[in-house]
């Protein structure tokens, strides 16, 4: 029987739910664990989570990342980046639900990095990435929420004084808020709703650039890659990092620990609800939006529809467009912070008292609340959202849910070297390693060039 197969295995016993339902005994269990990952969901829910964490507004710059790649290595990414993402994805559930079956449940990407890699790796390598990576997708989420709220103001009162890190402030304000939601389970609703408003946000994104690329006042379109050939060469895996991030995701062991026991398939029905919701938006959008502004594509799409002041879509359409992405950012953004109020949690919370004891609430009420102001704080101060999401594809998507699943799969497994999967999981790390050492210093050459248009708390 082959590797794939074996991982598969024959079946899961019931396995009665102890602690927070995760199968692991509550001694066991730190206060993030406990409180924060509750193994409670269905495949559904798990599906919820994974569209809200992958079909974010952050595809608005897929026709930005095409701008340097032009149409052919365009699509060529965006089809590959699918249909690697996915294969990874599933690779980290199989080495989950492996160990489950093991009774070593491992509920977060550090668990699974001490357990695989050796103790240490998740503490000091895998751990601070994925932090890192999930508190800069909250910053960017929170910067784009406030843009949102500027361009639905301009909209509204096109003189208006008001700046940007205003917006900033109040979308951070709304969500300290709703920072205060107890679990990751407790989103599930919330994610419902995040997935219709993704779809619909893409529609009018993809009808807005049909318009705009039709209307008497349409851009005039230029398809060729503009620059220097180190410019171009240096733009192409700028564009791997934008497109990295747009299908990133970094909490593939935190969505899978909700799922409640027996957890064996349900990750995979999971992903393919979430899969079918990126094809229909991230090539609808990606294509629509470069098709109709060429390699002038902003860092968003929705930056396009208006020129010097001027709406190249009718005003409704922009108006809806931005509040619907809107919406989905304060759910997007709600969504990597579980893993810094898992880590909060874990270090102030006690497992010995009930979680909506004052000893929990309090700490819980004032530490999340730290962290959503330090996140609005970084976005209102560097409000440059285009390169935020190379750097953060570059850095944390890239080695996460390109790298490390082959790795962890490999290790796990051990697959015969004369088996296809080990050879195709091999190339995939191998490829990535030189491809995330790239992108990285793409990502910061670009902020570099940049660097003179910074400004903080600038009102772009």
């Amino acid at each position: 029987m082959g590797a794939w197969d074996q991982s598969r295995g024959n079946g899961v016993a019931d396995e009665e739910s102890v602690g927070n339902g995760t199968g692991i005994e509550k001694e066991n269990l730190d206060a993030g664990a406990l409180f924060v990952l509750q193994s409670k969901g269905s495949w559904l829910h798990c599906g919820y989570h994974l569209t809200t964490s992958i079909v974010a507004p952050a595809l608005l710059s897929l026709p930005f990342a095409f701008a340097s790649l032009g149409w052919a290595a365009g699509i060529i990414c965006l089809a590959l980046a699918a249909i690697i993402t996915f294969y990874s994805y599933n690779l980290i559930s199989l080495v989950l639900e492996h160990n489950a079956q093991l009774d070593r449940r491992q509920l977060r990407f550090r668990d699974m990095a001490d357990d695989i890699l050796g103790p240490g790796w998740g503490r000091y390598c895998v751990g601070p990435i994925q932090f890192a990576v999930c508190f800069g997708a909250v910053v960017g989420n929170t910067l784009l929420g406030g843009q949102s709220m500027k361009a639905i103001y301009l909209i509204a009162k096109p003189e208006g004084t008001m700046k940007l890190y205003e917006f900033v402030i109040i979308f951070g304000i709304f969500m300290l808020i709703m920072a205060q939601m107890p679990s990751f389970h407790s989103l599930r609703h919330i994610n419902l709703v995040s997935l219709v408003l993704c779809l619909a946000y893409s529609i009018c994104a993809t009808a807005g650039s049909i318009y705009a690329g039709h209307s008497d006042r349409a851009p005039t379109r230029d398809y060729s890659i503009s620059g220097s050939t180190t410019h171009r060469v240096f733009g192409v895996f700028n564009a791997f990092a934008v497109i990295a991030t747009s299908y990133g995701n970094g909490i593939i062991p935190e969505i899978q620990a909700t799922i409640a026991l027996p957890v064996k398939g349900k990750m995979f029905k999971g992903l393919c609800l979430c899969y079918t919701i990126v094809v229909a938006t991230f090539f609808s959008v990606a294509i629509s939006g470069f098709w109709a502004f060429g390699n002038e594509a902003a860092g968003t799409l929705i930056s396009n529809f208006t020129v010097d002041g001027v709406n190249l879509i009718p005003k409704w359409l922009l108006t809806i467009t931005n509040v619907f992405v809107l919406l989905q950012l304060s759910a997007v953004a709600l969504i990597y912070l579980q893993p810094t109020n898992e880590v909060l949690e874990g270090l102030f919370g006690d497992v010995t008292k009930d979680q909506f004891s004052a000893r929990n609430v309090i700490p819980r009420l004032l530490f999340r609340s730290i962290s959503v102001a330090v996140a609005t704080t970084i976005a209102a101060m560097l409000p440059f959202f285009g390169d935020i999401n190379a750097v953060i594809g570059a850095f944390g998507f890239l080695p996460l849910d390109f790298l490390m699943p082959s790795i962890f799969y490999n290790i796990t497994f051990k697959p015969s070297k004369r088996s296809i999967i080990f050879w195709l999981n091999t190339t995939l790390i191998v490829v990535f390693t030189i491809v995330t050492v790239l992108a990285n210093v793409a990502a910061i050459r670009q902020i570099t060039l940049d660097a003179k248009d910074y400004k903080l708390f600038a009102n772009v």
